[in-house]
């Protein structure tokens, strides 16, 4: 490590991340470190890290650098990797437009849930092509204390488990996972929505993300919460050739979702880059040893 990191800070819609360039992956960032970093009182504080490297220069994107140059290789607050974050690829276009990598229109981001295609608007925000849902066979049941509730499994590159609710509050504190039953249908883990009914396409959730808690926003949660509530209407743009849309809020904003006759899935919703400064390794490798 050199004696002191680059690091910026970001958002969308309050999911907040710690941004790590680092182009030729040569930065060691083991879990501990991450943890660190992330830690809200000790650390820079976020709900995860984005580490920015060209595709060439990492062992898992290096198939995927003809389509993307860059890839986010992210991380959950608690150092554990994770296949996809929908608001992460929207802040990672946003520090990569910043950092004059890319203009304003069409990119390709190399992710661990594939590579996915960005636009960025003239006017802000940033959509992301999220790619499929993959909508699994079987009954998912959530519980919190002495509620529990059918849930929709979704899998938007990474797992969710979608339940409708009558009100947000019975979703507790969400400090701890809900559990989810058959624990068999998720071996590594899902992030949980709870869902409520705002009006026509259009409903609120708050989310457990795993290995980072409760979150302001979920981009593949919000997308997963889409394609469920679209099911649930007896929409389905696959059969009826008409793409649909829906409004998602989330504790730190809003998101648009559309699922495409083709089955592609668009988010859009903004992305802030707020602060950037420097890192001191000194520090860094006392606090997570």
């Amino acid at each position: 490590m050199s004696t002191r990191i680059a690091f910026l800070k970001g958002h969308g819609t309050e999911n907040d991340f710690v941004i790590v360039p680092d182009a030729d992956n040569v930065i060691d960032l083991p879990p501990a470190t991450v943890a660190v970093l992330c830690d809200r009182r000790a650390g820079i504080g976020g709900d995860g890290l984005l580490h920015v490297v060209r595709s060439a220069a990492h062992p898992e994107a290096k198939g995927m650098a003809a389509e993307a140059e860059w890839f986010m290789d992210y991380r959950n607050a608690d150092g554990s990797i994770a296949e996809m974050c929908g608001n992460g690829v929207r802040v990672f276009a946003r520090y990569l437009q910043r950092a004059g990598h890319v203009a304003e229109g069409d990119l390709r981001v190399a992710t661990r849930g594939g590579v996915k295609s960005v636009h960025i608007a003239k006017e802000g925000d940033v959509t992301v092509g999220m790619g499929k849902a993959l909508l699994p066979e079987g009954e998912v049941t959530v519980r919190v204390e002495e509620r529990s509730w059918p849930a929709r499994n979704v899998n938007m590159g990474n797992p969710h488990a979608v339940a409708f609710v009558d009100d947000l509050g019975h979703a507790g504190n969400l400090l701890a996972a809900p559990p989810v039953s058959p624990a068999s249908v998720y071996p590594d883990g899902v992030n949980v929505e709870f869902v409520v009914d705002r009006g026509p396409r259009h409903v609120a959730l708050r989310v457990h993300e795993r290995g980072s808690g409760e979150t302001r926003s979920c981009g593949t949660g919000a997308c997963a919460v889409a394609v469920a509530a679209a099911r649930r209407d007896g929409a389905d743009p696959a059969v009826t050739g008409t793409p649909v849309t829906y409004t998602v809020d989330v504790p730190g904003g809003r998101l648009v979702i559309t699922e495409r006759a083709d089955g592609e899935i668009e988010m859009t919703g903004p992305a802030v880059i707020v602060a950037e400064g420097e890192i001191d390794t000194e520090w860094l490798e006392s606090a997570a040893s």
